[in-house]
């Protein structure tokens, strides 16, 4: 089977489809950042790397059986200025068509985020089928809503795996069971509590001398002082806290809360930040955010599939990439 995944990345298509059995004789990517390129090469050394998807003309392939790509959303999120067909890198998308119309592959698969009806109705009529939204939290711990447009025949909605953010960590403990997406800017944080604020990502509870004890914060703080913007506690805090030592309570993280998130059932989408990676609150407990290898496992990748790169390129690598369970699940309907 000869593939071709344009917007390629760190090459989670390339892992979903070992992972669903299916034998792939040729492998040709586009990709463009040397980091992401880097850690495809790591992994998958056989890679034939093509570069820039607009130049896509000068390619010189075989017959391909499956095309795949995840274009560029930033034109479309909901999260972004939804510039649409406007913003320079969501126009690739048109390349990806181009391309299927060139190579004519029996199969193809394109992933996007959820965005407005008229956006997506461009799409569906350029591809000819109709997406299917699917939420990451079926096999994953991540929050993750995509949409999949693709002729791979039968496609449902995966099983609920009932995995939870708690069982992705390496250590610590968190106050909600699911995370919030990842995405590409985990690794900004400058400012850890206007970041968390802002973005509402996760963070982890943990404690330095290694013991999984969770902090409930409605315990510490009063009403009065669950708003305010600090980064120590003060000495009644500290007093409250001193009291909870040893205790394993469920953590309702009323100041937090703006640091980190509401409760959610998955955790929020993965991001890119990797600097303040920890917010001390006293001597034994700390929020820290979450490590590579912990994002690597909300979208469903090997531990350490990143490794080899800085933590900053390994959290927008992540952050861009695809929950590998879905595509996974996805492939196991191709007939090959």
């Amino acid at each position: 089977m000869n593939v071709l995944s344009l917007f390629d990345g760190i090459s989670c298509g390339q892992v979903a489809l070992k992972n669903a059995g299916i034998k792939v004789d040729n492998f040709y990517a586009s990709e463009i950042d040397k980091y992401t390129i880097k850690i495809t090469q790591n992994q998958h050394p056989n890679t034939n790397q093509l570069g820039d998807i607009q130049d896509w003309r000068d390619w010189d392939l075989p017959p391909i059986d499956l095309i795949m790509g995840g274009s560029p959303c930033q034109g479309f999120s909901f999260a972004g200025k939804q510039l649409n067909f406007e913003d320079s890198r969501s126009k690739l998308f048109f390349d990806f068509v181009d391309i299927v119309k060139h190579y004519k592959p029996k199969y193809f698969l394109l992933e996007n985020v959820k965005m407005k009806k008229e956006y997506q109705n461009v799409i569906t009529n350029l591809l000819g089928v109709e997406p299917i939204l699917i939420n990451s939290a079926l096999v994953s711990a991540q929050n993750r809503n995509r949409l999949y447009w693709t002729n791979i025949p039968n496609i449902s909605q995966p099983n609920d795996e009932g995995i939870m953010l708690k069982d992705i960590l390496v250590s610590g403990s968190v106050d909600r069971y699911k995370s919030h997406c990842l995405d590409a800017n985990y690794f900004k944080g400058g400012n850890l509590k206007s970041y968390f604020q802002k973005h509402r990502r996760q963070l982890v509870f943990e404690a330095k001398n290694g013991k999984n004890v969770t902090i409930n914060m409605e315990d510490i703080y009063s009403p009065k002082t669950f708003y305010e913007t600090r980064t120590e506690f003060g000495k009644q805090e500290r007093k409250r806290l001193s009291k909870l030592k040893g205790r394993d309570t469920t953590p309702r993280d009323k100041k937090c809360k703006h640091y980190i998130t509401q409760p959610h059932n998955k955790a929020n989408c993965i991001v890119t930040v990797d600097s303040f990676l920890n917010w001390v609150i006293d001597e034994d407990y700390y929020c820290r955010k979450l490590t590579p290898v912990e994002c690597e496992r909300l979208q469903t990748l090997p531990d350490n599939y990143t490794e080899g790169v800085s933590n900053t390129q390994r959290y927008k690598a992540l952050g861009n990439g695809w929950t590998v369970d879905v595509a996974t699940h996805i492939f196991k309907n191709m007939e090959v």
